[in-house]
C-alpha cells in the first residue's frame, strides 16, 4: 500500500492515478466532491466558523472517509491512498494553532484518531503503508496549480495566508511526525507528471525500484 502526501493543490490526485495505473493497483481518491462541508469551510467568514465550528466538522468528516478509506485499501493486495488517515492530524493542528479549533475540540479529535488507530493497528491484515510519496514544491508553484485546478470554493485571495501556513508546517509534519513507512520525496517544482509522460515514467519505475527493494513487488 502507498500513501501519496502533499500540500493542496500539489498534485496528489494524478501522482495517485499514475501510480495507480503503472503499478495495476486500486486507488482510494479523496472524498472531496461529495463533502457537504467542504465548500461551507472555504467561504465562511470567521463569524460563521465560531458559530457553526465548520474547521472541526471537516476534519471530523475527513477522518471518517479516511478510516473507512484505509480499512478497505489494507483488505486489497495493492493500494493506493490519495492522502490518508496519517495527514489529516496536521490540517487538525494547523487550524487549532488559526483559532478555528479549539482545544477542547483538538482533544476530542486526537482521542478518535488515537482509538482509529489502534483499531487499525488491530487488524489481521496489513498493518502500515509500505511507502509515502511525499510531493513537495514552492508555495508559487501550489499557488498555481490551486489556480488552474480552478475550484471555486479555492480561489477566494483570503485563504492564501491559509494555503501559506498550511505549506510553511509541511515539511515539519513529515520529517517530526511521520514514521509509518519510508518516504519518497519528489520534487514538484520540476515534476510534471500530467504533461510530461517521461516525469511520470520515470515517477513510477523510481517506486517499482523502491517496492522491489523492499521485496513487496
Amino acid at each position: 500500500m502507498i500513501v501519496v502526501s502533499g500540500m493542496i493543490g500539489i498534485g496528489k490526485t494524478s501522482v495517485a492515478q499514475i501510480l495507480g495505473d503503472g503499478l495495476d493497483s486500486k486507488v482510494y481518491y479523496e472524498h472531496v466532491s461529495e463533502n457537504p462541508i467542504l465548500p461551507l469551510f472555504y467561504k465562511a467568514d470567521q463569524q460563521e466558523i465560531n458559530e457553526k465550528r465548520y474547521p472541526f466538522l471537516l476534519q471530523l468528516y475527513f477522518l471518517r472517509t479516511r478510516f473507512q478509506s484505509i480499512k478497505q485499501a489494507y483488505k486489497d493486495d495493492d493500494a493506493i491512498l490519495d492522502r490518508s488517515i496519517y495527514e489529516d492530524w496536521y490540517f487538525t493542528k494547523i487550524n487549532r494553532d488559526l483559532g478555528n479549533i479549539n482545544d477542547m475540540e483538538f482533544s476530542v479529535y486526537e482521542g478518535l484518531l488515537e482509538e482509529m488507530m489502534k483499531e487499525i493497528d488491530g487488524l489481521p491484515y496489513k498493518k502500515a503503508p509500505d511507502l509515502n510519496v511525499y510531493l513537495r514544491g514552492s508555495f508559487e508553484t501550489v499557488m498555481d496549480r490551486i489556480f488552474k485546478r480552478g475550484r471555486d470554493f479555492e480561489q477566494d485571495e483570503e485563504l492564501v495566508e491559509y494555503y501559506r501556513k498550511l505549506w510553511e508546517g509541511y515539511d515539519d509534519w513529515l520529517e517530526n511526525y511521520y514514521s509509518a513507512s519510508d518516504t519518497l520525496i519528489v520534487d514538484m517544482d520540476k515534476t510534471d507528471v500530467v504533461h510530461n509522460p517521461q516525469d511520470a515514467e520515470a515517477l513510477v519505475e523510481q517506486v517499482k525500484d523502491l517496492l522491489q527493494a523492499k521485496n513487496k513487488i
